[in-house]
């Protein structure tokens, strides 16, 4: 808790998802990018200007991913996006580098000095679109320590979204949190089955039962259940809501957002 305490100087944080455009070398890549970088700028200041707490930059639309590895071409076009929105907003910052890119996340994130990553398949093995996804958190955490970013936080899903847990069937979700708790973690993301799809409120404040370090909530938050899951959880990620769509490919809504935060401030008054 206590790095999460020093990163977002709270607890009960929001954290809005900018979903960047196609990047580089992937089969949507439109050979764009100024707008990229532009458009991922311009949706961190409808952000700030609304009120978020924090950020977090991810290549969702680098569809079909590949898994552990991205090209260069990809961390560099990270990099330079997530220095320039860390510089820009001055709010706390993370990224994730899909599929379960953490080393690269890592290294961009300490690159572009932006405060956490969101990593996949830190403890267990799953099966996800991308196919088998090894468990990563001895290489990823001694990796962290190699190149001196102990700063930057690890915060891990556990029974990942859009995935198959038949291998750990029979390890239960708070089983899951215990393991990766004691393996380092320096915080739970919890998740529907897919991107905008709701957690289960009773597996969260199990978890939270169950284990000291934050828990936070990274799908299907809504204005609707802000309540419930901010009354329980440390940080909130939301992206696809605050789409005009509610779809996570959307356009950014500053109207949403600003409601969001309106009743996120009177909840934690």
């Amino acid at each position: 808790m206590k790095k999460f305490l020093k990163i977002f100087k709270r607890r009960q944080v929001i954290v809005g998802m900018i979903h960047l455009k196609a990047l580089p070398g992937t089969p949507n890549y439109e050979n764009n990018d100024t707008e990229i970088i532009e458009s991922a700028l311009k949706e961190a200041q409808i952000y700030k200007k609304a009120g978020i707490d924090a950020l977090a930059i991810e290549n969702m639309h680098d569809v079909p991913y590949i898994k552990n590895e991205v090209g260069h071409e990809i961390s560099a076009m990270m990099t330079v996006i997530g220095y320039k929105i860390k510089a820009e907003t001055n709010l706390p910052c993370g990224i994730q580098i899909l599929s379960s890119a953490n080393k690269a996340a890592l290294a961009v994130a300490k690159a572009a000095n932006l405060d956490f990553i969101r990593a996949e398949g830190f403890v267990y093995g799953h099966v996800a679109d991308e196919g088998y996804i090894d468990s990563c958190a001895g290489d990823l955490l001694r990796y962290r320590k190699q190149i001196d970013a102990e700063n930057i936080a690890v915060f891990t899903d556990i029974k990942k979204k859009h995935s198959a847990h038949a291998l750990t069937a029979d390890v239960s979700l708070v089983e899951t949190a215990k393991t990766a708790e004691y393996f380092l973690s320096d915080g739970l993301i919890i998740t529907g089955t897919s991107t905008g799809s709701a957690a289960n409120l009773e597996e969260i404040q199990a978890v939270k039962t169950a284990c000291k370090i934050p828990v936070i909530v990274g799908s299907g938050v809504t204005l609707n259940n802000l309540e419930s899951y901010l009354s329980v959880a440390d940080a909130l990620i939301v992206g696809s809501y605050f789409k005009e769509n509610g779809h996570w490919a959307g356009a950014l809504s500053y109207k949403k957002i600003s409601q969001f935060m309106e009743k996120v401030n009177k909840l934690r008054q």
